[in-house]
């Protein structure tokens, strides 16, 4: 559907394993949330599955986008879902057109509603963070009319330098048995969303010029496929102006959400102040001439365009 040319059916996903991925993240759910439990006024709550006004954060991963999940879901009114497991194995069902999207649309407003019934949370705003979603926004903004999108994006180095010091993509990784939330195994092989005519070129770079590729073909995405969407449903963050200017940044979420209630706006401000700014520049004592040099063969010109200079 969304993808630069047709790739192989995605077999891997059957409906036995997209059962399971359901099970365990209904289970996990809970766990995940833990820290953002909180009761649901009586005046909130529904008996209702029906997804209404979600909320997706975009942005590759490393780039923010769990430190600004956080901060959404601190709001009173919004059932924060972090990244669901079986939805974020249909997305790739949807890139690759393995799956129709009517099918995939059912899992998605199905799985949706049980995450919001399993939590109490039945009437509250949908939110959740998966980022590859970066590559089906044009599905999501059809099966959710009334969906906002918030991508944030961080500089390239900072965001190759992070991931790399994740197994995800690492060479080390291949073989290991290990895989992500959606089935995808960890290592060095390439994914869903490597160009096809250079998937044999991605087993092959450094680790950090993977993640750096990961990096472009994410944030490419994600700003090519919201620019085709109304202004009202899309608000782009800096993650640099985030953490340096949190309060802004409380400010520029709350009225894109329309948050008009004092006790949300203060706890959004409460979680931004959290920021971290000493994440910025990392690359700049982690990187090597010849790291810097990988990630550049990658992520040069995204670099350039986003204004992210040396």
């Amino acid at each position: 559907m969304t993808s630069d040319s047709p790739l192989p059916p995605h077999a891997g996903l059957s409906t036995v394993k997209a059962a399971k991925l359901a099970a365990v993240g209904l289970l996990a759910d809970r766990k995940e949330r833990r820290d953002l439990e909180r009761p649901v006024e009586s005046g909130n709550r529904r008996f209702t599955l029906k997804v209404e006004r979600p909320i997706f954060i975009l942005g590759a991963p490393r780039s923010g986008t769990t430190f600004l999940g956080s901060c959404v879901g601190a709001l009173p009114d919004v059932s924060y879902h972090y990244e669901p497991r079986l939805t974020k194995a249909v997305a790739r069902c949807v890139y690759e057109g393995s799956w129709s999207p009517q099918r995939a649309a059912r899992y998605f407003r199905g799985y949706y509603g049980a995450l919001l019934a399993a939590s109490g949370h039945g009437g509250l705003r949908f939110a959740e963070k998966d980022p590859e979603n970066c590559f089906i926004v044009p599905f999501l903004a059809e099966v959710f009319p009334d969906a906002v999108f918030l991508h944030v994006y961080r500089d390239g180095r900072d965001v190759a330098v992070s991931h790399a010091e994740q197994p995800w993509l690492n060479a080390a990784s291949t073989g290991t048995g290990r895989s992500g939330r959606g089935g995808t195994p960890w290592g060095a092989a390439p994914r869903f969303w490597v160009e096809p005519d250079r998937r044999d070129e991605f087993s092959r770079v450094s680790d950090l010029g993977r993640s750096a590729w990961m990096w472009r073909r994410f944030t490419g995405s994600a700003l090519t496929q919201l620019a085709e969407l109304p202004a009202d449903r899309v608000r782009h963050l800096r993650y640099e102006d985030v953490v340096r200017r949190p309060a802004e940044a409380a400010e520029v979420v709350a009225d894109f959400l329309e948050v008009g209630d004092p006790a949300g706006r203060k706890a959004l401000h409460a979680r931004f102040a959290k920021a971290r700014p000493n994440s910025v520049g990392r690359w700049r004592q982690r990187l090597t001439e010849e790291d810097l040099a990988d990630v550049l063969a990658q992520a040069g010109p995204l670099l350039t365009e986003l204004d992210y200079h040396p």
